[in-house]
């Protein structure tokens, strides 16, 4: 089968940057990686063809000779021969390249920032709140299930007096590194599951982990505000680990009002009115959420739908508060006693009717 023109397999121009290149070949390499891709011999056949592709055109002096006479120039350069030169360009692409394959294939926990000891997983707790709870805040119990540090070994895992040695497989780097081909990859060590020590002696109680199951109470802080879908970040809630705990992430799921909805900080309700009450105006009372009771002016010819805000009664964020906003609603009656008929039937003659209206501009709607 014929090369494909380098450029074309790393999906670069000729023009293109070095740092271009690099991206380029990252993102391939990362596709189509065996490890990603295991049996998968077309995904090989591509990690390798960008590999080889990468190699001339991430080298200045081989990329000028590809440039001018094509694989006749490089001839020689790739292909069979020895890849260290571009495998130890691997960690510059990569950065740290496990951590990328850690991504893709696993591994629980994280790295303390002090050193290569793994931090214990952090734990996810979702909850519902009510929604005036999420508005003006408040603190709920929860239980959960972690793994806490063992008492009897302290952490530790090991039996009292024993301690622990270097692994003989990894040599405590906790990473093995497996060639295949002409290419090599670091892997967890599978003798000390990536600590670089192993337990002589371990602990009795813990078998060796250092951690035991634990149900757990604790408080949670929700705050004011606090909108659907957020979390709460409880640090070092999580799971227990030798290079400290991890992070306990709570949820936060809002179960609907029945009468409130919010929109940023703003609250919004509607408020039944009577005809005679739009068309005369009136004062009525309106509840808030937190419980006050509100004396509110209704302008006289107040048609349907009508928005009055209150400034200042909304969702309480950062020192201030968004406003309250009430849609009247204007409720006509469906029954109607004698007197109320004839009245009506009145006011109808008095005012007159307009038994051929116009319409009106759907703008007009949308202001009221």
């Amino acid at each position: 089968m014929a090369k494909r023109d380098y450029y074309e397999v790393l999906g670069v121009p000729k023009n293109a940057s070095k740092d271009d290149i690099k991206k380029a070949y990252r993102k391939l390499a990362i596709q189509y990686h065996p490890d990603k891709n295991p049996g998968n011999k077309a995904a090989e056949d591509k990690f390798k063809e960008a590999t080889e592709a990468y190699e001339i055109l991430g080298d200045d002096q081989r990329k000028a000779a590809y440039d001018q006479f094509g694989f006749a120039g490089v001839e020689g350069m790739s292909g069979g021969q020895d890849f260290s030169q571009t495998f130890r360009g691997f960690e510059d692409i990569f950065g740290d390249f496990s951590s990328v394959f850690d991504t893709f294939f696993g591994g629980g926990g994280r790295r303390s920032s002090s050193g290569g000891v793994r931090q214990g997983a952090n734990l996810r707790y979702d909850i519902e709140i009510p929604f005036k709870d999420a508005v003006f805040g408040t603190k709920v119990e929860i239980q959960y299930t972690r793994n806490d540090s063992c008492p009897t070994c302290k952490g530790t895992g090991a039996e009292g007096g024993s301690g622990k040695k270097v692994c003989p497989v990894c040599q405590g780097s906790g990473q093995v590194r497996h060639s295949q081909g002409f290419f090599s990859v670091a892997s967890t060590c599978h003798n000390c599951h990536g600590e670089g020590y192993i337990i002589e002696k371990p602990c009795h109680d813990c078998g060796g982990s250092g951690t035991q199951r634990k149900r757990q109470k604790i408080m949670v802080t929700i705050p004011a505000g606090v909108e659907n879908g957020k979390r709460v970040v409880i640090p070092r809630q999580g799971d227990a680990g030798p290079g400290g705990p991890g992070d306990l992430y709570v949820f936060l799921r809002i179960k609907p009002h029945e009468f409130f909805e919010r929109q940023d900080l703003d609250l919004y309700c509607a408020v039944p009115i009577s005809i005679t009450q739009a068309a005369l105006g009136a004062e009525i009372h309106v509840s808030t959420l937190d419980g006050k009771t509100l004396k509110v002016k209704i302008p006289p010819g107040t048609p349907n739908g009508k928005l009055l805000r209150i400034r200042d009664e909304g969702v309480p964020s950062g020192g201030r508060r968004g406003s309250f906003w009430i849609k009247l609603m204007v409720q006509i009656p469906v029954k109607l006693s004698r007197r109320g008929r004839e009245l009506l039937e009145e006011l109808a003659k008095t005012e007159g009717e307009n038994d051929s209206p116009k319409p009106i501009p759907l703008s007009e709607m949308s202001e009221q």
